[in-house]
């Protein structure tokens, strides 16, 4: 049994691998990856269960290393996320993207 703490340390590990974001979400035979385009996604995975659309403001600052000069900027981006539901026996896949693009793949609950 001086096994079984190691098997739970592995068990919890295989856990942590399913949640937080993942590069890439298989689509039948095809592969989106972050980076992909809403075209290419819908091209691959079809269209989402569901999709919901915020707006965020992004911002940076730029200084000089004396002060003498300081700029800061500001732009408005497009959040959409889309849910792909694949059934009971797999994971919700969550899509967020930016101005189009796929930034983030996250893996929610089971299906239904």
């Amino acid at each position: 049994m001086a096994s079984s703490p190691i098997r739970g340390i592995v068990l919890a590990l295989g856990l942590l691998a399913f949640t937080g974001d993942a590069l890439a979400l298989r689509c039948g035979h095809k592969l989106v990856q972050v980076g992909d385009y809403k075209s290419e996604v819908l091209d691959k995975c079809g269209e989402p269960d569901s999709v919901e659309q915020r707006r965020a403001i992004r911002g940076s600052r730029l200084r000089h290393p004396y002060g003498a000069l300081e700029i800061d900027q500001f732009e408005e981006v497009l959040i959409e996320e889309w849910i792909y539901n694949f059934g009971p026996r797999k994971f919700q896949q969550l899509l967020e993207f930016e101005d189009g693009e796929l930034k983030k793949i996250r893996n929610l609950s089971y299906g239904y």
